[in-house]
């Protein structure tokens, strides 16, 4: 084949990522297709060297989506760490003593659910796959979207290989394959970058409320046997982030004396300084936590956007040729601080439309839109409804949330207990500009090595790896904003949200300068969310380089 000739590969059904959604929706279609008599062919590209080493959650797994799936596997038998044996929930204080809620709210609770190792999940899930003779391709990005003439999605192109910054041709050059497919599923994760594309160019967030973001940054410890038992689950308001920024720790007792802690920092906050990693270092420092991670191990670092914008933030979820799912749709319910069980329930359930289409021999809208029938027919869209004001009633701080979510509980989700639909507002735009009001949080935050630790040191800790000679995959559409407005009105705050140390300042003297260190990045997306003026684009870099988490 001449070295510019790029090779078609046909098949019936193409999903874009192996998170637990696709995993979970090619199962289904694969068994469904053959009860049916249609047998398609299905196939699954994923970024990451393997399956699974781009997954990062918390995570609690509500079982009930495992459970449909595999009815004939005892729960015991599911690889899970532990379940939840003891829950509890706690208001840190800044001055480090702790109190705890006497109470924990049944939407609220984490009763039935189990303590899991996303990556653990998602190679299993992959093991299934397998098993079904369904093919997974890693490591493939996607990098742009096939359409026909009448704009119809018809497949993906996967990124080209061993190409150096300059845009020339290396010796290892590879182009890219055209995957066509009759129906193409995007399971990307967190604002990937051919969903983006997708609900901007056909407009699939039309009268619906923006998505709100925020960011997961969470480590693996090894712990001191006895210090902490697997299945105990604590979650923590207050200390650090306080009453004006949406968001709590976690800590969570896995097997084998690891012990997984983390901080959600919702992405909508105003002061421009605000640091997620350096926050995730300040609740390290309150005794109670620091006295759990004492003579303790940092084994593993990670960070992911999480979309929490709930129901009313759902795109379209279906377009000729295409259908979203999982987080890429935005399916998690932050009241429940859970995603992962919605997630495959999306991909079970687009599984079931695209069976539809088949049996039709229509892959328009006018078939696939059955997908939407199917979720609102479903136990996820009466979940989703139920916490579909959460996020927003935190607009105006904790105490405003935390009454909201408690009425929720008693009038079916709705806003205050009055409204069905609560207005969400893009987290960039809340953002405010510099002023002598911004404070420094972290003047007084020291990174000694045993308990906290800087982002390069925790970068370290991710496994991460790109080859520096590619184009970079963090596009900046118009620069001189960054070195301008950006830096005048808001102080570079890349710098800042960007949990790995990506945008650095660099002081030269007179002058300071912007500088992208592409190769640090660990695909949270959050400045792809973040940016103030919406100039950062993240696209897939060459195929499997990023992150490397085993069992985060």
């Amino acid at each position: 084949m001449n070295q510019n000739q790029r090779e078609e590969l046909p098949i019936d059904v193409l999903f874009v990522g192996a998170g637990p959604a696709s995993l979970a929706g090619a199962i289904h279609l694969k068994r469904e297709s053959k009860k049916n008599g249609l047998n398609l062919e299905i196939a699954i590209i994923e970024k990451a060297n393997e399956v699974g080493s781009h997954s990062l959650s918390g995570a609690i797994v509500d079982p009930k989506t495992l459970i449909e799936l595999f009815p004939d596997i005892n729960i015991n038998d599911f690889p899970f760490e532990a379940p939840v044996k003891t829950e509890k929930m706690f208001f840190l204080k800044k001055s480090g003593g702790k109190i705890s809620f006497p109470y924990i709210p049944k939407g609220m609770s984490h009763h039935g659910c189990y303590v899991t190792s996303i990556g653990k999940l998602t190679r299993w899930l992959g093991q299934k796959c397998e098993e079904e003779e369904i093919d997974i391709f890693c490591p493939f990005s996607g990098d742009s979207i096939l359409y026909d003439e009448e704009n119809s999605v018809v497949g993906v192109r996967t990124r080209d290989r061993g190409i150096d910054k300059n845009g020339n041709h290396k010796p290892n050059y590879e182009p890219g394959v055209d995957i066509k497919a009759k129906v193409t599923v995007f399971g990307e994760g967190t604002r990937g970058s051919l969903t983006k594309e997708l609900i901007s160019k056909f407009n699939l967030m039309d009268e619906k409320n923006p998505q709100v973001w925020a960011i997961g940054v969470k480590e693996l410890w090894k712990v001191p046997e006895g210090r902490i038992e697997p299945g105990y689950v604590a979650h923590t308001l207050g200390h650090p982030l306080g009453s004006n920024i949406f968001g709590g720790g976690f800590i969570y007792g896995m097997q084998n004396n690891i012990l997984d802690i983390g901080l959600v920092v919702g992405l909508d906050y105003n002061n421009p300084t605000i640091d997620p990693h350096h926050e995730l270092q300040l609740l390290k420092t309150h005794s109670w936590v620091k006295n759990l991670l004492k003579d303790g191990e940092l084994i593993s670092y990670g960070a992911k956007s999480l979309p929490e914008g709930g129901l009313f933030s759902l795109p379209k979820l279906y377009i000729n040729g295409g259908l979203l799912i999982g987080d890429s749709a935005g399916f998690l319910n932050g009241m429940r601080l859970k995603g992962i069980h919605l997630a495959m329930k999306s991909g079970m359930l687009a599984a079931n439309s695209i069976i539809e289409a088949f049996k039709q021999n229509d892959f328009t809208e006018k078939t696939l839109s059955s997908y939407t029938d199917h979720f609102k027919n479903s136990w996820a869209y009466k979940e989703l409804y139920k916490a579909r004001n959460f996020h927003q009633g935190f607009k105006k701080g904790a105490m405003f949330g935390m009454i909201n979510a408690g009425l929720a509980l008693f009038t079916n989700g709705r806003g205050f207990g009055i409204f069905n639909k609560m207005e969400g507002h893009h987290g960039y735009k809340q953002m405010s500009k510099l002023s002598e009001k911004t404070k420094n949080r972290y003047k007084d935050l020291i990174f000694d090595g045993k308990i906290t630790f800087d982002k390069s040191t925790d970068v370290y800790h991710s496994a991460t790896k790109h080859d520096e000679d590619q184009v970079p995959h963090l596009k900046i559409i118009d620069p001189n904003i960054c070195f301008d407005r950006c830096k005048e009105e808001y102080g570079n705050p890349c710098q800042y949200f960007c949990p790995a140390s990506v945008y650095e300042v660099i002081d030269e003297g007179d002058e300071n300068r912007l500088q992208i260190n592409f190769s640090n990045c660990v695909h949270c997306k959050t400045c792809d969310i973040m940016d103030p003026y919406q100039t950062i684009n993240w696209v897939t870099p060459e195929s499997g380089d990023g992150p490397s988490w085993k069992n985060m």
